[in-house]
This record gives structure tokens, C-alpha cells and sequence, in this order.
């Protein structure tokens, strides 16, 4: 019967006809110089034959890392957050790291389940893109244990960014972002203007409301015609419902162009007019946000914010590693501009 045992280093170092440290050494990446090269390969090959794999807990234990980073999103259905998570990927792979990612549904009880966790599994460092207002108490003692990176979405407002810095945060400046797509469509000559508002408990979706409203604000003969109704959750179904409830309102309170939160919620708002006969852009204009893989093939193409999502991702991973060797201040932080995306889901209002 063939012998079913996993081999071990010490029948390595016999097979090799060498003392299991000098075996030990050969296959480590931090002590193979103390070891000739002749010897490191017959201990290789040695291990080649034998089918000996080194033991990465073990390597672990006493390099005191793990190379693993912990990576949590909201939702993984979201095609922004997989155009995130290949930025990061992109950086750990450069590092021969690897992202160990969890999931929340955007559900702050399962946060911190999952980073729980993540932490028993003992990874080097975080990055957070899943976190609510409400969780900063929960991350600082996060913060105490291993590095922690926000991406995306933080904690403070982003209508004063002249704030001090209290945590690693990689942010897209949502406020200036909304801005811009709020000027856009008043600049088409759009005088009833609503928002499709996501969750006011996550930073991203607080900032753009801040940047709708001061648009608006801006503008004294631009009418806000937003029922007050929050989206649940930042998906295809809450834009539609948002939406609809839009054009339950009188004729005059009808918006002739929507700014909603999420491309995910502006495709709801398309499927909306259309469920009330109205066309895009025809009829009422519609702006997106993130830019989202196959924006530009709706029909029409959506016009959105960029928000450059790889990069944020990369962004992220390269202050995390930062943070890891101890490079990074406990704070900091990187504001990405955004980016303006004209398609054809805009246009000027029909005199």
C-alpha cells in the first residue's frame, strides 16, 4: 500500500542528507542566503519529489503576519463594488498578498460578525467599505487590533472636510460630485429637479444629498419636487419605487429631471418612466452616479458621476499595505475627484 503520509521537513532534510534546520532554512524566503545555492537546490528538489509544501500558519506565527488582508463590501452584487475589489486585488497581487473578502448585505450586525471573524482569522490589516454612520465606535476599537482602511464610505460629513483627520480613509468627494450633476441638468433649463436619496446612514449618499441641496439652493428659481422618501437599500427596486412615487405627485410637483444616489437606482427610474409612459430623455432627464460597468449601454446610456472605482480600490490597498509595515500615520486622507459623464439620459427641457 502506498504510503498516504503528508511528508514532513524532517523527510526532506533526510532525503536531502541534511540537518532539518539547514532543510528549514533552505526553503525559507528570509534565510535561504544563509544557505549555499547547491544546497538549496537538492533541498527543493528534494521537497519536489516528496510533494512537501512549507507550513504557512507556521510561517506565519513567526514572521507574525499572515498575508492576508481583510476586505469587507456591502454587496457584491453591485458592479461598482467588483470594479473596487479588482483595485485592490491588483496591489495585493503585486505584494503576493491575498484579499480574504467578506460580505454585509449592509447590515451592521453582520459587520461586525464578519470582521470578527476576519480578525480570529488573524489577517494583517482591513479595508472597510461597508460601514454606517453609526459604526465608528465599533471600528476605532477595530483600529486597535490591526490596521483599518475606509474606502469609500466614512464617518464625518463631508460638507467640512476641514475637519481633523481621525481615521485612513480613501473617499470619493460625493458632495462636489453631486454638485456637478445638479448644475448639469439645471444648466439644460430644468426647473423641477428631485433626487432619488440613498440611506442617510452612509456617508457617500449624505454627502451627495449635500451637494443636491446646495446646488438647489444656488439657484433660486430651481424647485426641489423630492417627495422625502429615502431609498431602503441602494438598488434597481427602491429607484423604481422612489420614482413612481415622483409621478404620483400634482402635474406641477412632476420633476423634469431626476439626480438619483446610484446608477443601480437610475436604471429603477428608467423602468419606472417607462411603466408611466414617459421617455428618457424626452420627457424627464435622468443622472446617475458611480459610472458602473454597462451605464453606457442602458437605453439610452445613462449620463452619471465617475467615480474612478479601480483606483479607489488600488488607493486603498496601497495605504493598507502602508499602514501594515508601519509606514502610515493612524490617519490620513485621499479625496478622489469626480468626474462628469455626459450620455444621451440627459437633455434640454422641452420648451
Amino acid at each position: 500500500m502506498a504510503d498516504s503520509r503528508v511528508p514532513t521537513l524532517k523527510d526532506v532534510a533526510k532525503k536531502a542528507g541534511v540537518h532539518v534546520a539547514t532543510a528549514s532554512r533552505a526553503l525559507s524566503d528570509e534565510q535561504a542566503h544563509l544557505v549555499s545555492e547547491a544546497t538549496r537546490a537538492r533541498v527543493q528538489a528534494a521537497a519536489d519529489s516528496l510533494g512537501y509544501r512549507t507550513n504557512a500558519v507556521a510561517q506565519s506565527l513567526r514572521k507574525g503576519t499572515t498575508g492576508a488582508l481583510g476586505v469587507v463590501v456591502a454587496d457584491l452584487a453591485n458592479p461598482f463594488v467588483v470594479s473596487v475589489l479588482r483595485g485592490i486585488e491588483f496591489e495585493a497581487r503585486a505584494r503576493d498578498a491575498m484579499p480574504l473578502v467578506a460580505e454585509t448585505h449592509d447590515d451592521p450586525a453582520l459587520l461586525r460578525s464578519v470582521v470578527t471573524r476576519l480578525l480570529r482569522n488573524r489577517v494583517d490589516g482591513l479595508i472597510l467599505s461597508a460601514v454606517h454612520t453609526t459604526d465608528e465606535e465599533f471600528v476605532a476599537e477595530v483600529e486597535s487590533r490591526v490596521p483599518v482602511v475606509l474606502a469609500v464610505r466614512g464617518f464625518g460629513p463631508q460638507i467640512d472636510l476641514g475637519r481633523p483627520d481621525r481615521h485612513r480613509e480613501v473617499l470619493h468627494d460625493d458632495v462636489q460630485g453631486a454638485r456637478i450633476a445638479v448644475n448639469h441638468l439645471i444648466r439644460l433649463g430644468h426647473r423641477r429637479i428631485a433626487q432619488l436619496p440613498g440611506t442617510q446612514r452612509i456617508s457617500s449618499f449624505l454627502g451627495r444629498s449635500d451637494g443636491y441641496r446646495a446646488a438647489i439652493a444656488a439657484s433660486p428659481d430651481v424647485i426641489d419636487v423630492s417627495t422625502g422618501a429615502v431609498a431602503l437599500e441602494a438598488s434597481v427596486a427602491e429607484g423604481r419605487r422612489l420614482t413612481a412615487d415622483l409621478f404620483r405627485q400634482p402635474a406641477g410637483r412632476q420633476p423634469t429631471a431626476i439626480f438619483a444616489h446610484n446608477d443601480l437606482m437610475a436604471v429603477g427610474a428608467l423602468d419606472a418612466l417607462r411603466d408611466v409612459g414617459l421617455r428618457c430623455p424626452d420627457d424627464v432627464s435622468i443622472v446617475g452616479y458611480n459610472d458602473a460597468p454597462l451605464s453606457d449601454h442602458l437605453d439610452p446610456p445613462l449620463t452619471t458621476v465617475r467615480l474612478p472605482s479601480f483606483e479607489l480600490g488600488r488607493h486603498s490597498a496601497q495605504l493598507a499595505f502602508s499602514a501594515i509595515a508601519g509606514d502610515s500615520p493612524d490617519a490620513a486622507r485621499i479625496m478622489l475627484a469626480p468626474e462628469f459623464v455626459e450620455r444621451k439620459s440627459t437633455r434640454p427641457l422641452n420648451p
